[in-house]
């Protein structure tokens, strides 16, 4: 969330980044742009509860007339001075010229009140107050009291600045006008930043809260005062994920805390859905996600599904890419380490973002004609749809056969499976070891699209692979796995990796990262990964064990993807029961409070994975 997994933008202005300051735009049209300054100008904009909060105007020199506001609201500080340009993720919508309004949310720095990091929409009375009504009292004081502006107000954001302007169609304000949020969630026990289908995201959860939660400086946690090299020893060495508050955090972190008394999908999480408060979509809104977002991959797709069904006027929108969280704002020519030469977020910068603020905040240029507008991975094209999911895929079953390899024939040995030992003592990594811990980190960012062959080999994963494919298979739209399964423990993970395996004779290319310590050939490039947790395979809302041995489905949601696995390319399936320290160990030993479990509740456990077992993928033929 914080450096390149915040929003860009508002990094770049406040703090250089490579991804953003050091890209140099051609000397061209743009070059008196970029050579503007921007006056600045800091602020106490009041709320309705009488509490204010730190505020700061960009205004770009050189642009004549009425110019529209650009609102971004974050917990991640706001620039200290005007930038001296325009920073090379903004330099398009600049162009247009834009009021540019960064805010410290409630709590944050030098705003008044208090950081919760409460979604709940649940404001009472004249001056009840929550993160809706912040937003649109924000809008109403800008339009009203910042000089020049034309009355249109657009918000955006990548992360949490991208939830901080998705909830405001909640209760949107007449002015404003266009909303992009990037990267945004809606539901943090279901996905995204802080669980799995009710899995802890144990590593990233502990390195973001105590950063946004523990201080105003955003200082890393220090593992109690040593970083550790590998950050799998230290977490395993810590036991159970209630130590961390215990001998650690000691209360500092709520919202960690908090993780830790509700496991369960309980009203403390219900309560914080805000999507439900949506109505008829209203604003033109452009949602953003990367198909290798490694923080918040589901939310942008819940959010535009919800707004989808009530959107009469066409104004809601979304577009993907081959991105990690928030690189859309960058050139974008890989993925990782898999290069494919085309600079899809300079695309997506120059011809989706700009022309959607310039139409509906300055009045320029066409209406957007696209619903659903995709960078295709595997293909490496931009594609539109009508709609998303998109029309005329066809759900096709891949199986996982007994033999280990991958068939669209279904199984003619019911029955059979194959097992492995699941040992919480020695859980499978979610990366190659040693782990640095989230920031600074690049490994981090690109680690959803890393090669799978560090874990291919280990006893504990089952890896099923296909023929090489004779043509082009193209998966376009939501992807879920059905594992038929069974555990000798009483509680238990499943983890399933959709991999899209290279060639042998794959040209070695130079990635992102640099040039790859081994070749290329026979990359297993994953396209899809998810977890599910078996305490919550009858109900997300109180978990119970499972029976021991007994073969049940276990529903793997892989989320929406567009990816064309090219002729002569493997498809592979990769099972296991661990993703450590990405995800909390699961004891294998059902206790009420997972987070709680005594040591001696981490037990060895069989898993079996049986016949009936399959993806299914969305082809289109």
């Amino acid at each position: 969330m914080r450096g390149l997994a915040g929003f860009v933008a508002l990094a770049a202005l406040a703090v250089p980044l490579a991804s953003a300051s050091s890209q140099t735009a051609p000397r061209s049209a743009l070059s008196s742009v970029l050579d503007s300054a921007f006056s600045y100008e800091e602020m106490m904009v009041p709320m309705r509860d009488g509490a204010k909060l730190q505020t700061v105007i960009l205004r770009p020199k050189g642009k004549s007339g009425k110019l529209p506001i650009l609102l971004q609201r974050t917990p991640y500080g706001v620039p200290d001075k005007a930038p001296s340009s325009v920073p090379a993720s903004m330099r398009f919508l600049m162009e247009d010229g834009y009021i540019l309004v960064f805010q410290n949310m409630r709590g944050q720095f030098k705003s008044d009140g208090d950081f919760t990091m409460s979604m709940a929409l649940d404001a009472k009375g004249r001056n009840g107050v929550d993160e809706a009504t912040d937003a649109w009292d924000s809008v109403d004081w800008l339009v009203k009291n910042v000089s020049g502006n034309n009355g249109k107000v657009g918000m955006w954001g990548v992360s949490y600045p991208g939830y901080a302007s998705a909830v405001a169609l909640a209760r949107p304000h007449p002015a404003l006008k266009a909303v992009s949020p990037q990267a945004a969630w809606n539901d943090w026990w279901i996905n995204d930043d802080l669980h799995r289908y009710g899995a802890m995201r144990l590593s990233y959860a502990t390195d973001w809260l105590f950063s946004l939660q523990n201080n105003d400086s955003g200082e890393d946690f220090d593992y109690g005062g040593k970083a550790p090299v590998d950050s799998y020893d230290w977490f395993l060495k810590l036991g159970p994920v209630a130590n961390l508050d215990k001998l650690y955090f000691k209360g500092s972190v709520p919202q960690l805390t908090a993780m830790i008394e509700h496991p369960d999908y309980d009203d403390f999480w219900k309560r914080q859905r805000w999507t439900e408060t949506l109505g008829r979509t209203a604003v033109p809104t452009l949602h953003v996600a990367g198909f290798w977002d490694q923080e918040d991959p589901l939310g942008t797709w819940k959010i535009y599904e919800k707004m989808e069904a009530q959107d009469p006027d066409g104004l809601n929108m979304i577009v993907a890419g081959p991105w990690a969280h928030g690189t859309w704002h960058s050139p974008g020519s890989d993925v990782g380490y898999v290069k494919f030469g085309k600079e899809s977020g300079t695309d997506f910068m120059r011809d989706i973002e700009a022309p959607f603020f310039a139409h509906w905040l300055h009045g320029k240029g066409a209406k957007p004609a696209f619903e659903a507008r995709m960078f295709q991975s595997g293909s490496w094209e931009w594609k539109s749809y009508a709609r998303w999911p998109a029309p005329g895929a066809t759900m096709t079953n891949l199986y996982l056969q007994s033999d280990g390899t991958l068939s669209f024939t279904a199984p003619a040995d019911p029955g059979q499976c194959r097992e492995y030992v699941s040992d919480p003592a020695n859980p499978v990594p979610f990366r190659e070891r040693p782990i640095s811990r989230t920031y600074p980190s690049q490994e981090w960012r690109w680690w959803e699209a890393a090669d799978q062959r560090f874990v291919d080999h280990r006893p504990d994963v089952l890896s099923y692979s296909s023929a090489p494919l004779e043509a082009d298979l193209t998966v376009t739209g939501e992807v879920a796995a059905k594992l038929m399964a069974s555990t000798s423990g009483t509680d238990s993970d499943f983890v399933v990796k959709l991999i899209d395996v290279l060639p042998d004779d794959y040209e070695p290319v130079r990635g992102a990262l640099g040039d790859y310590p081994r070749t290329m050939n026979g990359y297993q490039f994953p396209i899809a990964m998810e977890i599910r947790r078996g305490r919550y395979l009858q109900s997300f809302e109180k978990a119970t064990p499972l029976t021991p041995n007994q073969v049940v489905a276990w529903d793997v949601p892989l989320r929406s993807h567009d990816h064309v696995f090219k002729k002569g390319h493997r498809i592979m399936v990769q099972v296991q029961s661990s993703w450590f320290p990405v995800i909390d160990r699961n004891p294998q030993k059902f206790v009420p409070n997972i987070y709680k479990a005594a040591p001696e509740d981490f037990v060895k456990a069989t898993q079996r994975v049986c016949s009936g077992s399959l993806v299914a993928l969305p082809v289109i033929r």
